[in-house]
């Protein structure tokens, strides 16, 4: 165990914040920390931490290393990047420099010198523990970390301070990663960071030794590495087993468990109600009325559910279908810059899209995604080539900045300017569904939050009706609920999309392509983002085929044994499948005895029944959580 909480209290003032918060944090454990803006994600981590003390409960913590990357936060100091990283190995670097020191004295000492035993002990004990720490792998260490985390073409000795304050980020991230803390916890690490460095980043992290965890908006990323998700919702904390994608469902299956107990409960305490009124004044009931009120007294009433945020209700439609052949762009040459700073983005670029194709275009940072869409859309010229859209397309463009929107005008206003012959009813609706509801309607596009002015736009794009959509980053600044809306939005399309996104998951959701961008022009790939990463392992790469074959040996070895691993985590799967499907048909069963009358009138059979009810779906969770688990080492 590194951390224990235990019915945690925060308040600033009299708002609460965090109420009856209570979980652990063991070894070796991989958590994500989900929760919107504001519900109190922030001040959970600083009492993790440390650097914030509760109002009530108790926190236990064992004797371990913390390291903490707080968002947007990064290394500023006067050193050079090589010194930066080397700080982090100061005592075996003293260590070393003793080491030469020492061989030096040894040399000019005689063995018959009375001090020539205490200098080589002294030696050999310093040898044995720089060796024992790996001090020998210190650099190669460093230029590993650097290197996966995008400062291979960076010079070492570079000042830190003259970095931007992504790089700044991404450093501090690296510096985290070669103290290697016992307990890692990153808010929100994936920023600033491009899919050849994420993608790293993942990999390492998977094989971290110590415990994790990540406040994150990155779904793919919580996917992939962790094993739990926390999730901070009016002020309390729950605890869901698996990736991100299984909380989802569990979500979904607790809100409605909840709603179900909570109704039953309120069926039965009416009809204990109804049975003491009406009983209550006769001679003959009035001792069986008031057993059933003392009951009814001593009863644990179920909390109602606190009926869940809304998210948006994002819905893209169109008026008319375009011409088969869409677009058709050839040889398209992008520039940036003027005069002596223009410079060539990339050339040769060639495109075709028919209708109804989902197209999502990834490349490497500045490589031109949003330059090509500015020119796809006529907002910026082309060097050279030709963009041709089919008749009858209508194109609806997301940009990723500012939109056109101006910052003085107010929310419903900003909507109105834009589609007049609208009702202000029909405008109000339209952004009640976005979730920009009463007052918010009225507030200045400038005092709109990064996900509120997002939502403006999606009001905006979707008044439109365009039958081909354009958008450049449509998730930045959305929350993870209206992440889900967008997906399920652009999933429903049946318009043209060609969408430039680093949101990986939304990536796995609705392309029919990816369209890398590359500086000689794009490469398609047929199927979502997995089908993608797949197809790129798949080529041929010039350091797997210079990499030496392994002793047939040393390989056969391993094959055994990793053979006899599969079959042993095959036989595994297969009971907890058995398990799985057992205790589902035992969840139905007992469902249906809730849902029973006859069960419903006698409380003590409810509540035994309840009881099981619970009992075999925290079984049913484990068994799946364990399956998952194993399926991912598979």
């Amino acid at each position: 165990m590194i951390i224990s909480l235990e019915n945690i209290e925060k308040s600033y003032g009299a708002s609460p914040v965090l109420q009856g918060v209570s979980a652990r944090i063991e070894d070796t454990d991989r958590i994500g920390l989900i929760g919107r803006n504001g519900a109190g994600k922030t001040t959970l981590l600083n009492i993790l931490y440390g650097d914030l003390e509760p109002d009530g409960g108790t926190i236990s913590r064992a004797d371990k290393t913390f390291g903490f990357l707080r968002q947007n936060s990064g290394l500023s100091s006067g050193n050079t990047i090589l010194e930066e990283m080397r700080s982090v190995f100061a005592p075996l670097l003293e260590a070393e420099q003793e080491l030469r020191l020492l061989e030096q004295r040894i040399a000019k000492t005689p063995a018959q010198d009375a001090s020539y035993p205490e200098l080589t002990a002294r030696y050999a004990h310093l040898q044995g523990l720089f060796e024992q720490r790996d001090g020998y792998l210190i650099d190669v260490k460093i230029r590993t970390i650097l290197s996966g985390m995008g400062f291979a073409d960076t010079d070492p000795q570079t000042p830190v301070e003259v970095l931007s304050g992504g790089e700044k980020t991404r450093l501090a991230i690296c510096k985290l990663l070669l103290e290697q803390p016992e307990l890692l916890i990153l808010d929100e690490p994936t920023n600033h960071l491009d899919f050849r460095t994420l993608n790293w980043l993942e990999d390492y992290l998977l094989s971290y030794k110590g415990a994790l965890l990540v406040v994150s908006h990155d779904r793919y990323f919580l996917d992939k590495l962790c094993s739990s998700i926390w999730e901070v919702e009016c002020h309390e904390l729950s605890i869901y087993p698996g990736n991100y994608s299984r909380y989802v469902l569990l979500k979904e299956e607790r809100v409605e468990r909840r709603q179900k107990e909570w109704e039953i409960q309120q069926r039965q305490i009416e009809e204990m109600e109804e049975f003491i009124a009406r009983n209550i004044v006769r001679a003959s009931t009035t001792a069986r009325a008031q057993s059933r009120r003392k009951t009814l007294e001593k009863m644990e009433r179920v909390e109602r559910p606190r009926p869940p945020a809304r998210p948006p209700k994002l819905r893209f439609t169109y008026r008319r279908e375009p011409v088969k052949d869409v677009l058709q762009v050839e040889n398209l040459s992008l520039c940036v810059g003027e005069g002596m700073e223009r410079r060539t983005l990339c050339s040769g670029v060639e495109l075709q899209v028919t209708r109804g194709e989902k197209i999502a275009l990834v490349g490497a940072n500045g490589i031109g995604k949003t330059t090509f869409l500015t020119a796809l859309v006529g907002q910026t010229a082309p060097q050279s080539g030709s963009i041709e859209w089919g008749v009858n397309t209508e194109v609806s463009y997301f940009e990723q900045e500012e939109f056109g929107l101006h910052s003085s005008k107010s929310a419903l206003d900003e909507l109105w300017d834009r589609f007049p012959q609208k009702t202000e009813l029909e405008l109000r609706s339209v952004l009640g569904n976005m979730g920009l509801t009463g007052e918010a309607v009225y507030k200045k596009v400038g005092e709109l939050s990064g996900g509120e002015r997002a939502k403006l736009k999606f009001a905006i794009l979707t008044l439109r009706c365009g039958n081909v959509l354009v958008m450049d980053e449509p998730t930045n600044h959305l929350d993870l609920a209206s992440k889900e809306a967008l997906d399920k939005a652009l999933q429903d399309y049946t318009g043209t999309l060609l969408v430039v996104s680093h949101d990986r998951y939304l990536l796995n959701k609705f392309p029919d392509k990816i369209a890398e961008m590359h500086a000689d022009g794009i490469r398609i790939y047929k199927g979502n983002y997995d089908s993608y990463l797949a197809s790129k392992s798949a080529q041929p790469s010039e350091d797997r085929r210079q990499q030496p074959e392994k002793p047939a040996r040393e390989s056969s070895y391993r094959g055994k044994r990793q053979r006899s691993q599969d079959a042993a985590r095959r036989r595994e799967i297969s009971l907890l499948e058995q398990e799985i499907e057992s205790l589902e048909e035992e969840i139905a069963r007992l469902e249906g005895e809730i849902a029973n009358p006859e069960v419903t009138a006698d409380y003590l059979l409810l509540q035994q029944t309840c009881d099981a009810l619970e009992e075999s779906r925290t079984a049913h969770d484990d068994a799946l959580s364990r399956w998952s688990h194993l399926l991912e080492e598979s």
